[in-house]
């Protein structure tokens, strides 16, 4: 069933996480290619495009583009811990984007752009801290990468969600940037 012009600029929907599952947003770049990276994780429940870290409440993808908002382009990861450890998820997080670059991935350029980790807890902090200070061993430019404490999350509009796998085919994107990105991490295309 294909969303009308109107639902598709709509906000998507943020269901709460089932029992005993976790949420961690992640930003990593574009988050068409986050989302499609860890909507492939075994233990990956859900994963959610939208935006976090601004100033301003209920942003758009249009202001988030324009830069002025402060916000990151994020994915809101909801996975089962039992089978998904976050420091396991986070592997996957230092491997699928470049966290040694300042408010760049690739040809995006932009503070909306930048590596960072929106914890909700102290115990992810802490993973998240640790995790970073494993993966500097595998990079030779320090990580910028900020984790910092989650904030209110603002769900992309529709369009954006499951973005690569609805356009795969069709978007030069798609084929030239996230289906690379996959083969690297030897995910499913």
């Amino acid at each position: 069933m294909s969303l009308s012009l109107n639902d598709e600029r709509k906000p998507a929907a943020v269901p709460e996480p089932p029992p005993g599952a976790e949420v961690i947003t992640l930003g990593a770049g574009c988050f068409w290619c986050t989302e499609a990276v860890f909507l492939r994780l075994p233990g990956v429940l859900k994963a959610t495009s939208g935006y976090m870290g601004g100033h301003i409440e209920k942003p758009t993808y249009e202001q988030i583009c324009d830069g002025d908002t402060g916000h990151a382009e994020v994915t809101r990861i909801v996975y089962d811990p039992a089978k998904l450890p976050l420091a396991k998820l986070l592997e996957t997080f230092w491997k699928a984007h470049d966290p040694t670059t300042m408010n760049r991935q690739g040809a995006d350029v932009g503070t909306q752009y930048r590596s960072a980790i929106f914890y909700e807890n102290d115990a992810q902090k802490e993973i998240a801290e640790k995790s970073k200070a494993a993966a500097q061993g595998h990079f030779a430019d320090p990580i910028v990468t900020e984790i910092v404490k989650a904030g209110p999350f603002y769900a992309a509009e529709n369009y954006h969600q499951d973005y690569y796998d609805r356009n795969k085919t069709r978007n030069p994107y798609c084929q030239i940037v996230i289906a690379p990105k996959l083969d690297k991490l030897g995910m499913d295309l």
